[in-house]
């Protein structure tokens, strides 16, 4: 018998570390050592912001290189990195600094921010909330999902990963749990979702239409 999914919330808390970059140079030289949180944060942290000034651009580092650098090429480069390509953040900060150092030997100069546009690096700690809600068995996640703040899908469908062993989604571990393939389609449809280049609101609509997808028992 599957323990109950606790339902769970969650904010991220940022943190200035005074660390900066003003040109690409010293971008990618920050990046060689700057803490993993940061890379966290500047590519999922506007998922749960209010608000950010270039949608168009899901990481920070693109829409700071097409806000600041003005370099589009760069930007767009960016901007199509998928953190959830890649196995952990080490990797995601290889292939970032791959990217720049790419643009930077492309360069007949190293692109500069005007004073009062550098690149602040922020680092992000996550604050979990126990929503105090628990479910027995999956008709009930299904219920439950279109009801879930975008705190708590952010928590247990992107964050999860991180945490996991596995690196699956809380939804994903919870119904592997019952055991014997029960959930074996659920599973595959959940596991193709990407979280990335959308928003909480429409990833909380993918998930339910994958969960109505499914029919299940009890």
């Amino acid at each position: 018998m599957a323990d109950p999914f606790a339902v769970k919330d969650c904010a991220l808390i940022s943190i200035a570390t005074g660390k900066e970059a003003q040109n690409l140079r010293e971008l990618s030289d920050r990046l060689e050592t700057i803490h993993p949180g940061c890379i966290y944060y500047h590519f999922w942290g506007g998922m749960l912001r209010s608000s950010f000034d270039e949608p168009e651009y899901q990481n920070d580092f693109a829409a700071w290189a097409w806000r600041n650098l003005h370099d589009t090429r760069l930007a767009e480069r960016l901007a199509i990195i998928d953190p959830t390509h890649y196995k952990d953040i080490e990797d995601l900060r290889r292939e970032l600094i791959d990217v720049i150092e790419e643009r930077l030997a492309e360069s007949e100069f190293v692109p500069w921010a005007r004073a009062g546009q550098r690149f602040k690096f922020i680092r992000s700690q996550i604050v979990v909330f126990d929503t105090g809600i628990r479910l027995d068995h999956p008709r009930g996640l299904q219920e439950r999902i279109p009801k879930m703040s975008l705190g708590s899908i952010f928590y247990h469908f992107i964050d999860a990963r991180r945490r996991t062993e596995r690196g699956k989604s809380d939804f994903v571990e919870w119904l592997q749990s019952f055991g014997e393939d029960a959930y074996d389609e659920l599973i595959k449809r959940i596991n193709s979702v990407d979280p990335y280049f959308t928003t909480l609101a429409a990833l909380r609509k993918e998930l339910e239409a994958v969960f109505k997808m499914c029919p299940m028992e009890g």
